[in-house]
Parts: structure tokens; C-alpha cells; sequence
């Protein structure tokens, strides 16, 4: 996030319009925190203090206006892990001052990265495989897109073409870190349009019609934040096989695993996606999502050195011998990548698969409570037989496996809106108003819309984690069906004029008057709320 520097004397002029506080400011510094001198002054926002205080209070200060966050366990929107066992938290602890780069220092450190790399390699099915941790996927896809551009600029020159107008394509429900690859490395980014034909999804034959000479590579993403789809990796590279063969042009795949590189394989070993597929050159994943880790940690593998530009690793030398790295930060900690290697060997493929599973059912659940409570539609389709997609079709006949009912492949994400009809019903109750009295339960669920093309549809998502037990999304149910039983109310029980947080979904009409069910819907524009679209 970028954030504006504010001068501390504009802010101090602000400030003298407001009343002062009472009391002596130069008291003496007490350990307690609230008979310190910023119990009555305003803690230093913009300018270091001039004098000390004691640690006790410092701490206190901090953490008292940190509690005016959300809870991250309520934090819906996210799909960044939220609890790790006592153990794992110890570990962190224990390492936290380790810098990641210091190989010379560490030397178990480097080789615990070694192992994780390797095990990553063999859940993906590579033989030769190369990667290396990084701060989380964002940067990971980065040094991915960036492997392609590089590789394909080294085969145009060997070929006497130019250089200077490369392209990647990827679908417009992508996460924002593929347009700001695209952005910061001078690539033109086409982005597919998606559809509900499309599942949501990137268009597999529009992203062909797309390709030409100056295509770098592909982005295919498992598992949308949008949706939670997994797209077709398979269908992609077979298109790219037929294309290659009438005109010659070899595209590679990038795919983009934050999320799904830690479901298919436990969840859907049988999908092939990875790097059992010859035109998948490289993959990232986060492992601070469903890799069960706090923030911090991701990772990005290449099937061989042959598909990784000698160019972009350097070569360091130390005191111990000479490493050689591929990332856009250097100083970065280890502690998380500590804490991603004690859940390999902690839970193993019986834990993550367990966890995984679970997920999925409570997200199955979910979303037919939703469908059952006649109110909302659910766009998501992993609750849905495979082959069935979209709230508008009847369900196909069901695929029975070992287990049961066999569905769709697809992460535990449950993406959800007002029915046409209750909309029709209740003009008046907003998608937006449903979102903000759930942050007054202390739920975060984003509303917002879909991508380009489909940017008239509103939804509202969940992302199912571990942390999100049974008896919470009971609660989480009831707290849903409470608030749009109260906003459908709202028109014959209150007056919209003393309803104050109305305003912020829209034009709140300045009467006191009751809203009549003839109320003209235009006058009620939400606000596109863009906060949490592409953003975890």
C-alpha cells in the first residue's frame, strides 16, 4: 500500500481547533500506562517524540489501538492463514531474527528452504524441478512472468526478431499481482473476458485467439479469488499443442497456484494440472494460505534449469562456498519459512488432506444453506456435482465415486448473491448494507463485482479455512439470515431518515418519512466496493 507523508506541522495547525486536555504535559513517566503523559496527550502519529517512555507503556499504547482491527479468525475475505499451533507460533519466535539471505549464518536454515523445495517438487510431479522461497506468491508469480519474458526474448534474438513488444494473456478475474507483473516488466497484459459460459473463469478459447508471436507465456490461475474455480490447465495446454503445430509458436504456462498448488494435490490428486503436463514451465503457490502458515511465505518452482534464464540468478560468493538466487527481495525472514517446513513434516499428506477435506465440506454446507434459505443464488460451484456449473441450470446426474458424490474441483471459497427474485421482492435491500451489518457481528465478507464484462453482478464471498469451525459458520449462517431479515424489514419497521448507516450505501433520503415500496431503485446506487476484489 502506498501511503501520503503528512507534515507534522500541517497536523499540529489541524489539532489547534480542537480543545486541549487538561493536565500537566511534562509529568514524569510512569510504567503504567494509562498514568503516562499520553493519557492525556495524543500519541506521536507523524514526528518521533522527544523523550522516552517505558516499554510497558509503549506496548500498551500499541496494542489498545491495535484491538480496533477486526479479528483476523472473522476475516472472511482473506484467504491468508490465520492460526498455527502453539508449536509452530514457538518456532517463529525462535527465529524471527533470522534473515533468510544470511546462508553463511545459517547454514540449517538453507538447508531446511532445500528441503521445502524439494518436497514442493515431488507434490507437483516435477523430476528436475528448481525453485526458491519468497515473500508470498505475489512476488512469486512476478519472478515466474518474468522467467517467460526473459526465455522469450533470448529465443527472438536467436531467431533475428525484435524484442520490444512482449504480450502474456490471462483472464480479467486474475489476482492484481498478474497485471503488476505485466505493468512493472513492460509486458502488454491481454486480459480475457470471462463469462458465466466461462464458469467465471479465464475463456481457455478466447485466451488462444489471443496468442500470437510476441506471447510470452500464459497465466492460468487454480483457484480464482473471484470464485474459487480452478481453470481448465489441461484444456489450455492441449489448445497450445494444437496451435504450436499449425503455426510454429510454442507458449509456455505459468500457473498461478497460490491457493490451489495446496488443494488439487490433496483434494483432487487425479486432476492434472502441474507438472505432469509438458508446457507447465513453472508454478507458484503461497504458503501462507492453504499452506497453513502465518503471512510471510511463498514459493515458486521451475520444472528444470532449462527453463530458468541464466541471466536472472546470481551467483554470490561467501566464506562457505557460493549461492545462487533468484528474488526481488534480499533481506527477508526465515521464521516463516521455518514455520512451512514444520507443517510439511507436522500433518504431512494424511494432515493436509484431513484439513483440506474439511474445509471443503463446511464450504459444501455453507453453500446449501444459502441456496436453501430461498434468498441467494451461489455462483460457486464446487457444492455441485462435476460437469454441473451455474445457479441458472438444473443439476446434471450425479458422478458417484468411492466417496460419494463427486464434485467439482474447485477451492473451499463460497461466492453468493440475491436472488433475482427476492431482489424484485425487496428493491430496497442492498448486497452492501448485508456486508456492513455483518461487520457489525464482527464478520468481514466483501461485496463487490465481478470483473469486466460482468461488473453488473454483485457478490458476496466467504472463504472457508481452517480456523472456520462448524459451530462458527452455524453462527455465521444465522448472523446472514438475521441481517437480511432485518433490512428486509426496514422499510414498514423504521424510518430510513434515523437509519444512519443507509448513507453509506447509497443516497439515504434526508426524510423522516417511510420509504414506500414504489421508491425508485436508481436513487439507491451502491457504491462498488473494490477493496477486497483482487487483493488476497
Amino acid at each position: 500500500m502506498l501511503l501520503q507523508h503528512i507534515s507534522s506541522k500541517e497536523y499540529e495547525r489541524d489539532q489547534e481547533l480542537r480543545p486541549s486536555a487538561s493536565g500537566n504535559d511534562e509529568q514524569h513517566l510512569h510504567s503504567l500506562a494509562y498514568s503516562s503523559r499520553y493519557a492525556t496527550t495524543e500519541i506521536p502519529k507523524y514526528e518521533l517524540p522527544d523523550k522516552s517512555c517505558e516499554p510497558s507503556t509503549a506496548y500498551q499504547l500499541v496494542h489498545d489501538e491495535l484491538d480496533l482491527d477486526g479479528l483476523p479468525a472473522m476475516n472472511l475475505a482473506s484467504f491468508v492463514h490465520t492460526w498455527m499451533e502453539p508449536e509452530a507460533e514457538k518456532l517463529v519466535m525462535e527465529n524471527i531474527s533470522k534473515n533468510l539471505a544470511d546462508v553463511d549464518e545459517y547454514p540449517a536454515t538453507v538447508r531446511i528452504q532445500g528441503r521445502c523445495v524439494s518436497i514442493l517438487g515431488n507434490l507437483w510431479h516435477a523430476k528436475k524441478a528448481v525453485g526458491t522461497p519468497t515473500v508470498g506468491s505475489s512476488e512469486a508469480v512476478m519472478l515466474g512472468g518474468l522467467a517467460m519474458k526473459k526465455m522469450w526474448q533470448a529465443k527472438r534474438k536467436a531467431q533475428g526478431k525484435g524484442i520490444h513488444h512482449p504480450n502474456i494473456v490471462f483472464g480479467n478475474n486474475a489476482q492484481v499481482a498478474l497485471e503488476k507483473f505485466a505493468r512493472y516488466f513492460d509486458v502488454e497484459a491481454r486480459m480475457i473476458p470471462v463469462s458465466e459460459d466461462s464458469q467465471h473463469c479465464l475463456d481457455i478459447h478466447k485466451a488462444i485467439e489471443a496468442c500470437d508471436e510476441n506471447t510470452i507465456g500464459m497465466f492460468v490461475i487454480m483457484g480464482s479469488t473471484y470464485t474459487g474455480h480452478f481453470e481448465d490447465v489441461k484444456g489450455m495446454s492441449k489448445l497450445l499443442d494444437d496451435l504450436q503445430e499449425r503455426t510454429g509458436i510454442d507458449i509456455p504456462i505459468h500457473v498461478d497456484g497460490a491457493s490451489g498448488g495446496f488443494i488439487a494435490p490433496f483434494a483432487f490428486p487425479e486432476l492434472e494440472w502441474d507438472f505432469r503436463l509438458p508446457r507447465v514451465v513453472s508454478i507458484n503457490t503461497s504458503g501462507h494460505k492453504f499452506g497453513l502458515s502465518y503471512a510471510g511465505i511463498g514459493w515458486v518452482l521451475w520444472r528444470s534449469e532449462e527453463v530458468l534464464p541464466k541471466e536472472l540468478v546470481f551467483e554470490l560468493h561467501y566464506l562457505g562456498g557460493t549461492e545462487f538466487t533468484f528474488n526481488l527481495n534480499f533481506s527477508r525472514p526465515a521464521c516463516f519459512m521455518i514455520s512451512q517446513y514444520y507443517n510439511f513434516i507436522r500433518l504431512g499428506k494424511e494432515g493436509y488432506t484431513r484439513i483440506v477435506e474439511n474445509d471443503l465440506v463446511n464450504a459444501r454446507l455453507f453453500s446449501k444453506a444459502l441456496e436453501g434459505s430461498t434468498y441467494f443464488d451461489v455462483l460457486s460451484d464446487m457444492h455441485r456435482p462435476e460437469g454441473t456449473f451455474g445457479w441458472r441450470h438444473p443439476p446434471a446426474k450425479q458422478k458417484k465415486s468411492a466417496k460419494g458424490v463427486k464434485y467439482n474441483p474447485a477451492l473451499p471459497v463460497v461466492v453468493f448473491k440475491l436472488t433475482d427474485a427476492f431482489q424484485r421482492q425487496y428493491p430496497h435491500v442492498k448486497q452492501a448494507a448485508i456486508s456492513t451489518l455483518l461487520r457489525t457481528k464482527g464478520w468481514i465478507v466483501p461485496n463487490y463485482p465481478l470483473p469486466c464484462n460482468e461488473e453488473n453482478i454483485e457478490i458476496l464471498r466467504v472463504v472457508v479455512r481452517e480456523s472456520l469451525t462448524r459451530d462458527m459458520l452455524d453462527r455465521l449462517i444465522d448472523d446472514i439470515m438475521d441481517c437480511t431479515n432485518k433490512l428486509k424489514c426496514l422499510e414498514t419497521q423504521l424510518d430510513v431518515g434515523v437509519f444512519a448507516p443507509l448513507e453509506h450505501y447509497g443516497e439515504a433520503p434526508r426524510t423522516s418519512k417511510r420509504v414506500s415500496r414504489s421508491i425508485d431503485d436508481k436513487k439507491h446506487k451502491i457504491k462498488k466496493a473494490k477493496t477486497y476484489a483482487r487483493t488476497c
